[in-house]
């Protein structure tokens, strides 16, 4: 959980106050102002009470753009966090209010049980029996299957790598060699699906590594499908994951890559869109990458088409726009979100790349 999102000790406090005075067969369904749920049930021996159970986070709607715009000015998170706020969204749970009821629950009668000890146990081991020529045979006829696997890795890496959605499309329809592998584990297909699966997300977040996906994208991303893959339960869930995570990678890649810029423009634009929020000058970002500025200035504006200050602006816009469409905030408070700290000038600024100013925008929004 990224730690703007963690529980105060306050919290934790009321969450507290509020079970010891609950009956034991009580639970609590809390929401914080993150957005995120949770179960709470308190834990007695004797009648006494113990502490409690927080189950969770999770959700019970889906969580979209608006949703995480919301999130973000409601908690006054930096906006250049909107990237990995929306991926670990997407990783929690979401389950309906009856199924949260369920939970609830189940925890209220485990935690009412007294305590019994457990004892692991596991089955025999069973040495699997080399057959020679078995394997033999089976190779021979798995070679073909075995080739076309490997080179549709390679085509599909390259793909994701240039953020190219057409041949990544293309790719897809001539067949997916993930789902044609057979078992890994014959007795649990679930399992060898998995598996397979944290396969693919390794050689997708390789790959978008190659293609000049920051590390922090990559990191959210690649631990989003991760938990993803274990929550999975059945095998046509599976199925869909495998083009989800193809597609999620080649996306980024075209969204957020710098591999086509030189090591001192792609350390500026990353640092751009990472600390969007914060004052951002052509010196204080020259200084942090250690370069001239006038070099800098220079090198940016031949490799990006525009001046450093025409990519924050128009960073800066884009990110507006999401919280100028739900209408929720002021556009003051939206101006100095995004990291202006002069209404005025935002509104310049955004009538330059809209043709429209803000209040004009929402007008429209909400027509």
């Amino acid at each position: 959980m990224p730690p703007a999102l963690q529980q105060s000790d306050h919290v934790y406090s009321s969450i507290n106050e509020a079970l010891q005075t609950a009956k034991p067969n009580n639970f609590l369904y809390y929401i914080n102002t993150f957005g995120l749920e949770y179960i709470v049930v308190g834990v007695r021996r004797n009648q006494t009470y113990c502490g409690f159970v927080l189950t969770g986070p999770f959700l019970s709607s889906i969580p979209d753009t608006d949703f995480i715009s919301d999130i973000i000015a409601r908690n006054n998170l930096p906006v250049s966090e909107r990237k990995q706020l929306q991926e670990f969204y997407r990783s929690l749970s979401v389950i309906s209010s009856n199924d949260s009821n369920s939970l609830g629950e189940l925890i209220v009668n485990l935690c009412l049980h007294p305590h019994t000890d457990s004892q692991i146990i596991t089955p025999e081991i069973v040495k699997p029996v080399l057959d020679k020529l078995q394997q033999d045979t089976k190779i021979a006829e798995s070679q073909t299957t075995i080739e076309f696997r490997y080179e549709f890795e390679r085509r599909l890496m390259e793909a994701i790598a240039r953020g190219d959605k057409v041949e990544l499309a293309k790719i897809l329809n001539e067949g997916n060699s993930f789902s044609n592998v057979s078992d890994r584990i014959p007795e649990s297909p679930i399992r060898s699906a998995k598996n397979l699966l944290i396969t693919l997300n390794t050689l997708c977040r390789v790959a978008a590594e190659r293609g000049g996906l920051h590390p922090v994208y990559l990191d959210t991303i690649s631990e989003r499908f991760s938990i993803t893959i274990e929550r999975a339960t059945n095998l046509p869930n599976i199925k869909k994951l495998n083009f989800v995570i193809i597609q999620e990678y080649c996306e980024a890649v075209q969204a957020y890559s710098t591999r086509k810029y030189s090591v001192i423009v792609k350390n500026a634009v990353n640092y751009i869109d990472l600390n969007l929020e914060k004052p951002l000058t052509l010196q204080d970002i020259a200084a942090d990458i250690h370069v001239n500025p006038s070099h800098l200035s220079r090198k940016f504006k031949q490799e990006v088409q525009m001046t450093m200050m025409d990519y924050i602006n128009q960073k800066r816009v884009e990110e507006s726009k999401l919280h100028l469409q739900r209408g929720k905030i002021s556009i003051t408070d939206i101006a100095f979100m995004v990291g202006f700290n002069d209404l005025n000038y935002f509104t310049r600024v955004f009538k330059k790349y809209m043709s429209m100013t803000p209040s004009q925008y929402v007008k429209n929004a909400k027509s």
